[in-house]
């Protein structure tokens, strides 16, 4: 059971909370924002999203947590390696008003991601200790 919460944790914080967060003035409805970019946002956050109800039927209805967090690490690791590149292709995580959102001194979006698939590998070894006994 904590395995598949450890998990559920993860797929709560990309198929729900970033939804939540982004759907505002200062993502979707962004007017400083090309209507382009705009839409690969709204994309962005349906197949997450879409991702995410798939991985809580596997995690819950399956008991397929192995599938549920290699999703996790797609979905995450992709935040985190333009997070990681955004130097490259002038990406940034400031926001259009300046600010940008800490969480102890730390970007959310990297704290949340990282946090995610680290208890999505948590919940892996536990998986995996559980049917070996």
């Amino acid at each position: 059971m904590i395995a598949k919460l450890l998990v559920s944790v993860g797929i709560v914080f990309y198929a729900v909370v970033v939804p939540v967060l982004e759907v505002n003035g200062s993502h979707v409805f962004n007017s400083a924002w090309a209507p382009h970019a705009r839409l690969h946002e709204v994309w962005q956050l349906f197949t997450n999203t879409a991702i995410g109800l798939y991985s809580v039927w596997l995690v819950w209805g399956r008991g397929n947590l192995k599938l549920a967090s290699l999703l996790t690490l797609f979905v995450t690791g992709g935040f985190l390696l333009a997070y990681w590149l955004r130097d490259g292709y002038g990406g940034s995580m400031v926001l259009s008003d300046g600010s940008e959102k800490l969480i102890m001194g730390i970007n959310m979006g990297l704290f949340a991601y990282v946090l995610a698939l680290v208890l999505a590998g948590v919940a892996i070894m536990i998986d995996q200790r559980q049917h070996r006994a």
